[in-house]
C-alpha cells in the first residue's frame, strides 16, 4: 500500500489541488450569483451547467484519451478549467457563467478519468480497494477544505477566482514532470438503461434521485445559506461539515451493509437522511446555527455513502465480468440526475421561498426509501453468503473509478490466465496511440 501511494503521490498531489479548487468554485459561484443579484431560479440553471458538462466529458473524454495521451489531455483539460475560473469576474452575465461551468464540468470529467485510469493502472489486486480509499479521502477532504478558502478573501472581489485558477495550474505541475509512465487506456463498456433497471431497479432509481438531490446540494448550498442570512464563514462551516459528515460515516454505514440486507440498511439510511434535512431545514429557518451545523453533518453522513449503497447493491446481481460495465452505466446515471437538482430546486426558491431547499431534498431522500421498500417486497433478498463487500466509492467521479472497484479483482484474474487466443506464431498487433513524450526523470527517453 505505500509503495502504491509513493508511486502515484505527484497523481495524488495534483488531485489534492484540483479538489481545493473544484470545492471553493461551487460554493464561490453560488455565493457570487447572490451577490450580483441573480434570481435563485436562474442561478439553478447556472449551476446545473457543471453537471451537464460533467455528463458530457464523461461520454466523449475516454474517446479522446485513447488517441491523444493522459499528459496531454490532462494539460490541455487543466488548462481549460483554469481560463473558465477567471471568466467569471471578466463577464458578470448569467449566460457566460452557464458556459463556463458547463466547461469546467466537462474539465472535470476528464480530469477524474485521467486520475482514475493512472491509479487503476498503478494498483495491484492487493492495494486496489486501499488506493481506492485514499482516493476518496483526497477527493472529499480537498472538496471540504476548499470551502474553507472562502474565507481567504470577500467573495465580491476577484481575488478567490485567481486563486481557484493557481491551485488547477498548479496541479498541472506534479502530473507533468511525472517520471512514471503513462497506462494504457481502454474504453469501458457501459450496459443500457434497460438493461440495468432489469438488473436492478434499486440501484438504477436511488442512483438516479440520489443525483438529484446531490446535485440540489451542491448547486444551491450557497445560495440557500446566503439566503437565510448566514456570513460567508457560517457557509462554509456549513458544507464543509456535510462533506466531513459523508467520509466519517461511509464505511460504518457499508460495513452494516455487509452484515444484513443490503436493501433494508440504504432505506434506514436514506429515511435518516430525509429526517436529517428536515432537522437541518427546521434549525435553518429557527436560526440555530449549532443545531443547524449537526443536522448537517448528519445528514452528509447518511446521505453520500447511498452513492456507494447502490453501486454495491446492483453488484451483488452481478458476476465480476458485468461489475466495470454496470458500475459506469450507474455514474452516469447518477450524474444525469444531478442535472436536475439545480434546475428543480431553483426555481421553487424563488416561487416558495429559501424553506423548499432542504424541503426538496428530505422529500427526494424519503422518496428512495418508500421505493426501497416498494422493492422488499417485490423480491426476496440476496443470500448473505452471495453479497459481495461494500466498497466506499466517492461521489461524483468520473466512470473510471468503477475499474478500481476490488470487486471485479475475480474477473480480472480469470483473464489473466485464459490462454491467448493469438496463434502462436504471430505477435498480436497494438493500436498504436500517440505517445505522451518523455517525462522528466523517466527511464524510456
Amino acid at each position: 500500500m505505500y509503495a502504491a501511494v509513493k508511486n502515484s503521490w505527484p497523481l495524488l498531489l495534483g488531485l489534492g489541488l484540483l479538489m481545493l479548487g473544484n470545492g471553493l468554485q461551487i460554493s464561490l459561484v453560488g455565493i457570487r450569483a447572490s451577490l450580483e443579484g441573480f434570481p435563485a431560479a436562474v442561478t439553478g440553471l447556472v449551476m446545473s451547467g457543471y453537471y451537464a458538462g460533467f455528463l458530457i466529458g464523461s461520454i466523449v473524454t475516454p474517446k479522446i484519451l485513447a488517441n491523444v495521451g493522459h499528459v496531454r489531455v490532462f494539460a490541455a483539460l487543466a488548462s481549460l478549467a483554469s481560463s473558465a475560473a477567471l471568466i467569471y469576474v471578466v463577464f458578470v452575465d448569467p449566460i457566460v457563467w452557464g458556459a463556463m461551468r458547463l466547461l469546467t464540468g466537462f474539465s472535470f470529467a476528464g480530469l477524474y478519468i485521467v486520475c482514475e485510469s493512472w491509479l487503476n493502472d498503478a494498483a495491484t489486486n492487493e492495494t486496489r480497494g486501499q488506493l481506492l480509499s485514499v482516493y476518496m479521502i483526497i477527493m472529499m477532504g480537498g472538496m471540504a477544505i476548499g470551502q474553507l478558502f472562502l474565507n481567504l478573501a470577500d467573495p465580491g472581489g476577484y481575488t478567490l477566482f485567481i486563486f481557484i485558477s493557481v491551485l488547477i495550474s498548479f496541479a498541472l505541475i506534479p502530473m507533468a514532470l511525472t517520471a512514471n509512465p503513462a497506462p494504457n487506456f481502454t474504453l469501458s463498456t457501459r450496459l443500457k438503461l434497460k438493461e440495468l433497471y432489469k438488473i436492478s431497479p434499486l440501484g438504477i432509481v436511488g442512483m438516479f434521485a440520489q443525483g438529484i438531490t446531490g446535485g440540489a446540494f451542491y448547486g444551491m448550498a450557497a445560495v440557500y445559506g446566503d439566503n437565510i442570512g448566514l456570513s460567508v464563514a457560517q457557509i462554509s462551516s456549513f458544507i464543509s461539515i456535510m462533506i466531513m459528515g459523508g467520509v466519517i460515516l461511509q464505511w460504518p454505514v457499508g460495513r452494516l451493509s455487509d452484515k444484513f440486507d443490503r436493501r433494508m440498511v440504504l432505506m434506514v439510511t436514506t429515511m435518516l437522511s430525509g429526517a436529517a434535512a428536515l432537522l437541518a431545514l427546521y434549525a435553518g429557518e429557527s436560526g440555530n446555527f449549532l443545531l443547524f451545523l449537526c443536522a448537517a453533518a448528519l445528514f452528509g453522513g447518511f446521505s453520500v455513502p447511498l452513492y456507494s449503497l447502490c453501486i454495491a447493491h446492483t453488484n451483488d446481481h452481478l458476476e465480476p465480468s458485468k461489475m466495470v460495465a454496470a458500475s459506469s452505466g450507474l455514474i452516469l446515471v447518477n450524474g444525469a440526475g444531478a442535472i436536475f437538482g439545480p434546475i428543480l430546486v431553483g426555481p421553487l426558491m424563488s416561487l416558495v421561498g429559501s424553506m423548499v431547499f432542504f424541503g426538496w431534498i428530505a422529500f427526494g431522500h424519503i422518496a428512495i426509501g418508500i421505493f426501497a421498500i416498494y422493492r422488499m417486497y417485490r423480491a426476496p433478498a440476496t443470500p448473505m453468503d452471495e453479497q459481495g463487500t461494500f466498497v466506499a466509492m466517492p461521489v461524483r467521479t468520473g466512470s473510471g473509478v468503477a475499474q478500481m472497484n476490488p470487486e471485479t479483482e475475480e474477473w480480472e484474474e480469470e483473464e489473466e490466465a485464459a490462454p491467448s487466443t493469438a496463434d502462436a506464431g504471430e505477435e498480436e498487433e497494438i493500436p498504436e496511440i500517440l505517445d505522451d513524450g518523455p517525462a522528466l526523470g523517466s527511464q524510456n527517453q
